[in-house]
């Protein structure tokens, strides 16, 4: 069973030993924390003191994966898009490398599913991943996103609360 909990500082260390290479860092978004390789300190503080690069203050909900021994699994964030409270988006997606391929990923992005579509009363959810991330991009195609565009080596994807229902 997997459950859902908002990011502690204590998970930033978590994730750091996730990215161990540069490849991984670019495919989680390492574009946005600056160079590789990255530390525990510079994660925290982009979630704590900078918002998640967030210009409204209520826009940066960064979530932790546990199971059911506790153990830190995999991570993302939600924010809104340009402070629509019906439009979110789901970024800095990673999983535990060494659980990866067992449906982790899959799990924790429906539990985001559901608490964007049911809780916080989202029309539509967006998501993007590199081209040459295929593992994701089929991870994010599995739980019902859909491919809407290419931009800079990005595919956009989107999943309607209709999708979702």
């Amino acid at each position: 069973m997997l459950r859902l909990r908002p990011y502690k500082s204590c998970d930033a260390k978590i994730i750091e030993s996730w990215i161990q290479d540069e490849d991984v860092f670019l495919k989680w978004g390492g574009d946005h924390f600056g160079d590789f390789p990255i530390s525990a300190r510079i994660i925290d503080d982009k979630y704590r003191l900078d918002n998640g690069d967030c210009k409204e203050e209520d826009n940066f909900y960064p979530w932790t994966a546990v199971d059911e021994e506790d153990n830190v699994v995999g991570h993302f964030i939600m924010r809104y898009l340009q402070g629509n409270p019906k439009l979110l988006r789901f970024g800095w997606v990673i999983v535990d490398g060494t659980i990866r391929g067992k449906g982790y990923g899959t799990k924790m992005l429906v539990l985001g599913l559901k608490y964007a579509f049911e809780i916080l009363g989202v029309d539509k959810i967006t998501i993007g991943v590199l081209e040459n991330n295929e593992i994701a991009h089929q991870c994010y195609k599995k739980v019902g996103f859909k491919d809407k565009s290419v931009v800079n080596n990005i595919i956009e994807m989107e999943i309607s609360k209709y999708d979702y229902e």
